[in-house]
């Protein structure tokens, strides 16, 4: 535990100026306000902050303690927040938590989970977590050496969902981001703070630690601003994410989809923007499904074929297949399509993919799988499910986006028949 001095006057401290704009920022005046708090000196100062700004905004302000029940230490930590609590009279609730099944994540990641899911559950309008300066270049930093892309740069956002709770109603807003870690230490000795220390934070197993205890002093050696610098980038990146956040709700409402909370919104962009570039990534959202494949998304049905059988083919000019949501147009002509000859003793069938076919899409070139030739062609998973294919007899003949088997072109001179595929 450290500090012992007497508290000194907070009034007009820079440190409030900052974290009441950021208040300001996410349209905290008049609201429920937890803040979340372990113990450490970064919460112990955001809430002694809090506490002298609250009455001013009209927030109803408490505090909520997560016991991870790792440490064995944490019984002390919960001991000291309820004690600090009941001194300042800020209401407090503590959930004690349990990991369980980690399935492969490192213990800093399930801790992680398990808070975030707790401090989810809390009655408030807002938690405030006391992320700062440097939290948030390290933050950058790790990511970035993790192989993260844009999102991953942007790091934690001033304001937005709860990191894993995209159900959760409640906002997280981190007012300190814009304070160094050197400005909170100042803080917390002008005022006399007292707070625990977690003894983890000297352990350089953990990436953070090594970043910030090995790296970190090297870093400054070459460029002493340089945390100042990865969370300018992170603000940086975080406003294109902004920008796509309003560029998702627009795509939605264009299709007369209601808009999505604030959380489940980060979090389509997290799985939209996160899948590897052949990855099929799929949200259901107000009745619909929405679908991503390399970097295309779509609203589509979620049951795309429902209701179709196979249909046979007696000379009309168009088929409409409703289910499949299209017509297929057939074209009679010279020296094109599906000899009509061969046609004529065996008859043309539509039906849907069964799996596992091989086509070949010209004269000299092997059979190939159509999940392979699909892929080449951009077509996405999705559209491949509703795609009528034509047989005769047994013989996969034609196929949407890859026309004509080869084997099957009719010759120079002769009749044929060229399917067309028109979607609604």
């Amino acid at each position: 535990m450290a500090g012992s001095r007497k508290p000194a006057s907070a009034r007009h401290d820079p440190l409030h100026a900052a974290v009441r704009a950021a208040l300001v920022r996410a349209r905290l005046q008049n609201r429920r306000v937890a803040v979340a708090l372990s113990g450490g000196i970064d919460s112990v100062v955001l809430l002694d902050v809090l506490r002298a700004l609250a009455p001013g905004m009209d927030i109803a302000l408490s505090a909520m303690h997560v016991n991870h029940r790792i440490s064995p230490n944490a019984h002390r930590w919960e001991r000291f927040c309820r004690a600090l609590c009941a001194r300042l009279r800020v209401p407090l609730t503590v959930r004690r938590v349990a990991l369980g099944a980690r399935r492969g994540k490192g213990i800093e990641a399930a801790a992680r989970e398990a808070r975030y899911a707790a401090l989810a559950r809390a009655q408030t309008d807002c938690v405030v977590l006391a992320h700062q300066c440097d939290d948030q270049a390290e933050t950058v930093l790790l990511n970035l050496l993790r192989g993260a892309g844009a999102r991953g740069a942007a790091a934690m956002p001033e304001t937005g969902a709860l990191p894993g709770n995209s159900a959760a109603t409640v906002i997280a807003v981190r007012p300190l981001l814009g304070v160094s870690r050197a400005d909170v230490a100042a803080y917390a000795k002008r005022r006399g703070l007292a707070w625990i220390e977690d003894e983890t934070n000297a352990d350089e197993r953990l990436a953070r630690n090594f970043l910030r205890h090995r790296i970190g002093p090297l870093l400054d050696e070459r460029w002493p601003r340089w945390r100042e610098a990865l969370a300018r980038a992170a603000g940086h990146f975080g406003r294109v994410d902004a920008g796509e956040r309003t560029l998702l709700r627009e795509f939605l409402a264009a299709r007369g989809m209601r808009a999505p909370s604030e959380a489940k919104l980060v979090e389509m962009l997290r799985q939209l923007g996160g899948a590897r570039p052949d990855a099929r990534t799929e949200i259901t959202h107000d009745g619909a499904v929405l679908r991503a494949w390399r970097g295309a998304v779509q609203v589509a049905e979620t049951k795309p074929a429902a209701g179709f059988e196979s249909l046979a083919w007696r000379g009309e000019r168009a088929l409409r297949l409703a289910a499949l949501g299209g017509e297929l147009r057939f074209h009679r002509c010279s020296g094109a399509g599906i000899d009509a000859a061969r046609i004529a003793a065996l008859g043309l069938e539509v039906r849907l993919r069964g799996g596992g076919e091989r086509f070949r899409v010209a004269a000299g070139r092997p059979r190939r799988t159509l999940k392979n030739l699909f892929q080449e062609a951009g077509i996405a998973p999705w559209e491949r499910e509703r795609l009528p294919m034509v047989y005769c007899g047994e013989a996969l003949v034609w196929v949407p986006g890859l026309g004509v088997s080869a084997d099957w072109q009719v010759s120079a001179r002769g009749k044929g028949v060229l399917p067309e595929w028109i979607r609604a």
